[in-house]
């Protein structure tokens, strides 16, 4: 694609790195095949293809982003299907992330649009407050007609019950069984501890089963993803350095073998801090030791032997989070250890498409949301599955919202085949 940037405009180091992403697309339309919000609307500027022509023109221009333009960056899903479809090798991620902070730095949304935006904001990366705010939302919800139609799918996301919150989550050490094989950092996260904190805990079993030694860092928290993902850079910045500052204490004080992520989304984000903070001189070569120490679970788990002693066969329908199949490229690892338990791992037909959560997204397009979800649901019937694993605490509570089976997260599977106990999700499951 010709671009046509002036000479000041590329002094900027962010534009020169969106001008070689734009000049690599060949407008060959590959992407508009595996498109979700493309294949749902059927609108070419609905399609990677087109908001690349969208961007170009925004930044080429350099004034404030035009609404129209606004309203189809803002229906991206951010699932980096066209990334995994592309021949030209395209970073259409790096390049959506760019354009939706122009847009938070030079549009003026809505009023209701930013109030709900920076709510969002700020509750959803603080377990604590986000806790409280699901809380008040599950009294509320018999009362949901009466707030703003853009508000009502999310009463029905929030859990009617939820759990106490986990020792897991809280800053410590959690010493390996027998002797110790390696030391690692689990990211805690965020909106995980508040709706599902079984999963950091069902990882700190089956990893210190398997003889490693867990560390919850002190002063580590959300790894910034939600913030990212909504143009907001200063949150993001300060979420990120936290943790860089935290966990690179960690291999200080004794060794790091890895920084374990057990929700997808932050994976790909952490993985990017090398990326994100490139041409900051204080920030750049710290942030890229983090990135390369980081795994998510079921890599680091690919190197261990998971003993079943729970008999297994239970049909499982295994959904690959876009952030995991797309963003990381992970696919094989989490089937091949779901099959090397035990379980009968189905295939969901269309795995490559997203269900609709993709962080924030089903809060903001709840329409599109769910239209998403309700594809994916009737792709996972087909399969005939007992239980839908997956990796990504988004698609969990996305999927939950329709699903006829239990859904969780494929390590507290493990956790359970190998002597942890019944996961929440199973215990009123009567066929496991």
């Amino acid at each position: 694609m010709q671009t046509t940037f002036t000479p000041e405009q590329l002094e900027d180091p962010q534009t020169r790195t969106a001008d070689a992403i734009l000049r690599s697309c060949v407008h060959c339309g590959f992407c508009t095949a595996t498109c979700p919000t493309y294949l749902t609307l059927g609108d070419e500027l609905d399609s990677p293809r087109g908001r690349i022509y969208l961007i170009k023109e925004m930044l080429e221009e350099g004034g404030p982003a035009p609404e129209p333009v606004v309203e189809h960056l803002d229906r991206c899903l951010s699932c980096l299907s066209c990334m995994t479809t592309c021949p030209s090798g395209v970073d259409y991620m790096h390049l959506i992330d760019y354009a939706r902070a122009h847009v938070e730095e030079t549009y003026q949304r809505p009023l209701f649009d930013r109030l709900y935006r920076a709510f969002l904001g700020a509750v959803l990366p603080r377990p604590t407050l986000f806790r409280l705010t699901l809380r008040m939302a599950a009294l509320a919800r018999p009362f949901k007609r009466l707030f703003p139609a853009l508000l009502r799918p999310a009463f029905d996301l929030a859990p009617k019950n939820l759990p106490a919150p986990s020792m897991a989550d809280r800053p410590g050490v959690f010493p390996a069984e027998g002797a110790r094989t390696k030391r690692v950092v689990l990211l805690s996260g965020c909106a995980q501890p508040a709706i599902e904190p079984s999963i950091n805990a069902a990882t700190i079993r089956l990893l210190n089963r398997l003889g490693v030694e867990v560390v919850v860092a002190k002063g580590a928290g959300c790894c910034g993803a939600l913030n990212h993902h909504l143009g907001q850079h200063g949150a993001f910045n300060q979420a990120a350095q936290r943790n860089i500052t935290a966990w690179l204490a960690e291999t200080e004080t004794d060794g790091l073998d890895a920084i374990i992520v057990n929700a997808s989304g932050c994976g790909t984000v952490i993985k990017d801090y090398g990326f994100i903070f490139r041409n900051d001189p204080q920030w750049a070569e710290r942030a890229q030791t983090v990135s390369a120490l980081t795994l998510d679970i079921s890599q680091f788990l690919t190197g261990f032997e998971i003993e079943p002693v729970r008999q297994t066969g239970q049909r499982v329908a295994y959904h690959s989070a876009c952030s995991m199949q797309h963003g990381q490229r992970i696919t094989a690892p989490p089937k091949q250890l779901l099959a090397a338990a035990g379980f009968d791992v189905r295939e969901i037909p269309e795995g490559h498409l997203c269900c609709g959560s993709a962080g924030t997204y089903n809060l903001m397009q709840p329409a599109i949301a769910g239209t998403l979800r309700e594809r994916k649901l009737a792709n996972i019937v087909a399969t005939q599955p007992q239980a839908v694993a997956t990796g990504n605490i988004g698609c969990i509570t996305q999927l939950r919202a329709g699903a006829t089976v239990p859904v969780l997260h494929t390590v507290e599977l493990l956790d359970w085949v190998s002597g942890g106990p019944t996961p929440p999700a199973l215990e009123n499951a009567l066929d496991f």
